[in-house]
């Protein structure tokens, strides 16, 4: 709703379209993805089909269009996500788009999150709630989002919060998170526009 106002502000008729399992993601007809997240029992099953739509995603992404990822989907363009407790533990192929792997862990990581970012060139705080029991590792060559200055970020001891590839960002700030960083919401929007 947020991009959408921001958009029509600006004077843009934008399209809304809902990806729904079963679809196919035309990447040439889109200019701006947002991912959101879910629990990890729908996770195995929306990872089977972001993988049966790994060429066209990466190819959006490589183009340098913009995708924002938000929890459980944060997780899954990753290399994997483990969960679940003793002989039900789960490994979930990711589609690899960021160069991390999560683990989830106990206690869950709950609260209030602030973080140093520098997504175009300035350095801005970006503020949401996190809630999550992944420990997301980013491997030696992934660019994290920000540094948390307050909060637990990926995992709670590493001081990072989300990841960047090109113009792609995964994060665990919800909160709801564009509208509490509209800024984001606009760079989001030129990075669609350009």
């Amino acid at each position: 709703m947020v991009l959408m106002k921001r958009a029509e502000w600006r004077g843009l008729a934008p399209e809304f379209m809902r990806l729904r399992i079963g679809e196919d993601f035309e990447p040439d007809r889109t200019d701006l993805v947002l991912m959101g997240g879910g629990q990890d029992k729908d996770q195995a099953i929306v990872s089977e089909y972001l993988l049966d739509q790994e060429s066209a995603l990466k190819s959006f992404v490589e183009s340098g269009k913009p995708l924002l990822a938000v929890c459980g989907s944060y997780q899954l363009l990753g290399r994997n996500y483990e969960f679940g407790i003793g002989s039900s533990r789960q490994k979930i192929k990711g589609l690899g788009l960021f160069d991390a792997e999560t683990v989830a862990g106990y206690p869950r990581l709950i609260g209030e999150a602030e973080v140093e970012v520098s997504v175009d060139g300035t350095l801005r705080r970006l503020c949401g709630f996190e809630n999550h029991a992944g420990r997301t590792h980013l491997n030696p060559g992934a660019s994290p989002l920000g540094r948390v200055i307050a909060g637990h970020g990926n995992d709670g001891d590493s001081l990072y919060e989300g990841v960047r590839y090109r113009n792609a960002f995964g994060t665990y700030l919800h909160g709801p998170l564009l509208p509490r960083n509209p800024w984001l919401a606009d760079h989001l929007l030129d990075l669609a526009l350009a």
